[in-house]
């Protein structure tokens, strides 16, 4: 199997990271989206596949045990995520760098083990007020959530020092146009 390099974009709930990974995915970066496996219901919006791959929590602790994740854990009171390693398979041998959209947690998890073959971004809302707008404006999360959501976020907070880069999204044009370059940069693009 071609190994690739790992592009690894982590961030508190409302920070950007997804909306700079779809940006980036639609470069000519030779990048493909890891797709995280979860045990969560299923938004709406979302789609089997291509959002996430959707297991019932049985599944999902039977695949921890047959070590068939790269990374996992549990989030939120029993819905755990993670990342199967037939996900990184698949992308290298179709010859395309991974890129990752993961919560803080797993992004240090998925650096730690990629090492070298990683660059782990960190992308950091201008504020938590602003966080707490940008989960509001969803319209998905209830008041429940988002209270959890905020909380964690300002746990995640205080790692953003073991990325190798952050980035404010205070301006998304900017923080998309500085996520393009540091990543082709990081290729060798």
């Amino acid at each position: 199997m071609i190994k690739g390099k790992a592009i690894i974009f982590s961030a508190p709930s409302g920070a950007g990271k997804t909306t700079l990974v779809k940006h980036l995915l639609g470069q000519d970066l030779g990048l493909a989206f890891s797709v995280s496996a979860c045990s969560r219901e299923k938004r709406h919006n979302e789609i089997e596949g291509k959002d996430y791959y959707f297991l019932s929590k049985e599944t999902f602790r039977k695949r921890i045990a047959t070590e068939d994740f790269l990374e996992w854990e549990e989030v939120y009171d029993g819905n755990y995520y993670g990342t199967l390693k037939t996900e990184i398979e698949r992308i290298w041998e179709n010859g395309k760098h991974v890129i990752f959209d993961v919560d803080v947690i797993g992004g240090q998890n998925l650096k730690k083990y990629f090492g070298v073959d990683a660059l782990a971004i960190y992308v950091e809302a201008p504020s938590v007020n602003e966080l707490e707008r940008r989960l509001r404006m969803r319209k998905t999360e209830t008041e429940e959530t988002i209270g959890k959501r905020l909380g964690k976020a300002k746990e995640e907070m205080k790692f953003k020092k073991d990325f190798d880069l952050v980035i404010v999204n205070d301006d998304l044009e900017k923080a998309k146009t500085i996520a393009f370059e540091k990543v082709k940069t990081y290729l060798n693009l």
